[in-house]
């Protein structure tokens, strides 16, 4: 299944996309995708539905995150070889762990605001994991039975504000629309293997990364389960797995470093293969 929210921000409503492509109105099965839609049980309901029969949405209304309230948004560094390389970095033994802010998270299509005074914020085509039941130390055996399904995020960075500021990643990879999330949440019986997934993002039509979750250092599954060995995993927690080589911090010219960043008006598109497409023009910050 591909779940949606659709409408207004903070207004949305819960929807799917049929075998058409087409948008039917799921508010009056549930009242919202998060947690408490996203247990195999729930979704077992879901699936039995018979959508021809759900009302179909007309016009072509915003998509929000296909997930709401979302308690955790984990974040995992440098978990392809090459972008570890790109970044000067080195291959890490076990996986980074970070956490990007909640309040981050937007719909696919909405702008991506550049924080004051950023000067070098970047782009991350990403794996998104939405776990759909409880997680403590699981087995990577078992890992996947606890994943709700899989969608398309962008890790909006401030490269200045990750490196440079001294501290953790968080401050770089929180701020406001740092998180498009979707267009569409789709549920793990429809992804069966996550590790073989073509990714992609544009920049201004510049195709600026290309890469496959086979390239993974550490996949899925032994994400879910080395993150719930130190905290609990919950409904609607968000994994974002890393990013293929590419960024804007690593664009180098006759061999030398020549990093590129966002600004003002530019537009970003990426997607994932089976998770859909995202787009996003790049406004200046406004509080």
């Amino acid at each position: 299944m591909k779940l949606v929210r659709y409408g207004n921000p903070g207004k949305e409503k819960p929807g799917l996309i049929d075998n058409e492509g087409k948008l039917r109105d799921l508010s009056a099965v549930i009242k919202d995708i998060g947690p408490d839609q996203l247990g195999d049980a729930a979704l077992a309901r879901l699936r039995k539905l018979k959508v021809d029969k759900l009302p179909r949405v007309k016009g072509s209304p915003r998509l929000g995150s296909p997930v709401s309230g979302t308690p955790k948004f984990i974040a995992i560094g440098l978990n392809y070889a090459d972008h570890a390389a790109e970044s000067n970095l080195p291959i890490p033994k076990e996986p980074v762990v970070f956490m990007k802010a909640t309040s981050c998270i937007q719909g696919p299509n909405d702008p991506v605001m550049l924080p004051k005074g950023s000067v070098k914020t970047d782009w991350e085509v990403e794996l998104g994991v939405v776990i759909g039941t409880r997680a403590r130390y699981v087995s990577q055996k078992d890992a996947l039975n606890f994943v709700a399904g899989y969608c398309t995020i962008n890790d909006v960075s401030e490269r200045e504000f990750q490196i440079e500021r001294g501290g953790t990643w968080d401050k770089g990879k929180g701020c406001d629309t740092f998180g498009p999330l979707g267009p569409w949440l789709v549920t793990r019986d429809d992804i069966p293997n996550p590790q073989k997934l073509d990714m992609w993002l544009d920049v201004n039509g510049k195709r600026m990364q290309t890469g496959n979750t086979r390239t993974m250092i550490f996949s899925v599954a032994k994400i879910v389960s080395y993150v719930s060995q130190f905290m609990t995993l919950e409904p609607g927690d968000v994994i974002t797995t890393g990013t293929p080589p590419g960024v804007g911090m690593g664009m180098k010219m006759d061999g030398k470093p020549a990093p590129v960043y966002l600004k003002k008006r530019d537009v970003v598109t990426l997607g994932i293969e089976g998770l859909g497409e995202q787009r996003q023009q790049v406004i200046a910050f406004k509080l």
